[in-house]
């Protein structure tokens, strides 16, 4: 499954290219699908994390879709969140019955969409269930392990929290305050906090801590060592 790429499905040309501009100018990559055939082809050679669903679509509606996806074990771990202009509170049922994790109704704050999908991004997280391993760090989510050529490191529950956050969402930029609000749940005016975590999990990752990258004025990103 990618970790970086948003899949939206759309037809309306110019919501499409407004949802992947707000996409991009928070650093996650996406692919624009108008039928759902081209999805299907798409999640054939590459597996999404999150799909942005219409539901008025042509040849196959959003919802028949949803029922496909949530039909293949293959495709679980995507989550989906339904932007309609159907904006009915039986709509809204409807699609979060047949498995959408969201819905928001056409039109829309591209903010809103953005801060929605970075919620289901971090659910994403906490579900994870397999071994990450980028070259000789490995993580394993369930049992709240990391190594490193094989050699256990020990963190900290919030160090341990923030690594799998930017390892599992690879070249998103995280702001320190969305950080706060994922990591800890609650928003604080000292964004020190997470310098000083941030700072303490480099050092103990040792060369692989300079995966963890400060991008200025913006946040931190996990990147792969250049």
């Amino acid at each position: 499954m990618s970790k970086n790429i948003v899949y939206i499905l759309e037809d309306d040309q110019s919501i499409a290219e407004l949802v992947a501009y707000a996409l991009k100018n928070q650093n996650m990559h996406s692919l624009i699908f108008e039928n759902a055939q081209s999805l299907y082809n798409a999640l054939e050679k590459e597996v999404c994390q999150v799909l942005v669903c219409d539901i008025m679509l042509p040849n196959e509606s959003g919802l028949s879709v949803i029922k496909t996806l949530r039909a293949n074990q293959k495709y679980k771990g995507i989550s989906i969140i339904i932007l309609s202009a159907l904006g009915s509170e039986y709509d809204k049922i409807n699609g979060l019955d047949l498995g959408a994790d969201d819905y928001l109704t056409k039109p829309f704050s591209a903010l809103e969409l953005i801060a929605r999908i970075k919620a289901l991004l971090r659910r994403n997280t906490k579900k994870l269930d397999d071994t990450l391993q980028y070259k000789g760090l490995k993580i394993l989510p369930n049992s709240h392990k990391v190594s490193i050529d094989e050699s256990h490191i020990r963190l900290t529950k919030k160090e341990f929290e923030l690594l799998l956050l930017l390892f599992s969402n690879q070249n998103n930029i995280f702001s320190k305050d969305d950080l706060l609000e994922s990591i800890w749940g609650y928003s604080v005016d000292n964004t020190r906090t997470v310098d000083m975590h941030i700072s303490s999990l480099r050092t103990k990752l040792g060369t692989y801590g300079k995966c963890i990258k400060n991008i200025r004025s913006v946040g931190y990103v996990f990147d792969e060592i250049s």
